[in-house]
């Protein structure tokens, strides 16, 4: 975590996104000291001094090294090494491309089940239709044959009509011619 300026701050828990005070991450480093001890400082508060701030450097040490153990118990997921777990990934993204697989294919069945089924649909149309066409030529020759079966019939009528018109005309001829 950065302030922006040239101070950095230290995310203890290694949750980034919630901790943004730079007081509750804040770490204390001293710097080397160069400079001699003076005679008139007492040896013993010196080593004192130097005892805490390296106890403090060591606090903060295992504090940063704390977080980086749950900064990447985060990133690992739970497992217990990063090879394990882009196994893990590497499992589920090969599941992922084989359950694709298999539902592309799924849909490639199922297309071409659909075209067959609408090339059937089309035949059957088709031969519904040559069934219906055959079917219609079949009346319309009964049709015709009874036509000219009335025709034939209607001529012989129309022929029997005029011999026994003629027929009885001359029959009342000759019957007039009698009794006459």
């Amino acid at each position: 975590m950065s302030n922006g300026t040239l101070h950095h701050y230290f995310v203890p828990d290694g949750n980034y996104e919630e901790n943004d005070d730079p007081d509750i991450c804040q770490m204390l480093f001293k710097m080397t000291d160069h400079r001699t001890c003076g005679m008139e400082q007492d040896q013993d508060s010196v080593i004192r001094d130097d005892f805490t701030v390296i106890k403090r450097q060591i606090e903060d040490a295992g504090r940063v090294l704390e977080g980086v153990g749950k900064s990447i118990s985060y990133d690992l997921d739970g497992e217990e090494s990063y090879s394990n777990y882009l196994r893990r990934e590497m499992s589920q993204i090969g599941e992922a491309f084989t359950n694709s697989e298999k539902s592309l294919i799924e849909l490639e069945v199922k297309f071409k089940q659909s075209q067959e089924n609408e090339l059937k649909e089309e035949h059957r149309i088709n031969d519904d239709f040559l069934d219906m066409i055959v079917h219609t030529r079949g009346v319309l020759t009964g049709t015709l044959d009874t036509y000219v079966g009335l025709k034939d019939k209607h001529e012989l009528l129309s022929l029997t009509i005029r011999s026994h018109g003629t027929r009885l005309g001359r029959l009342k001829n000759e019957y007039v011619k009698e009794h006459s």
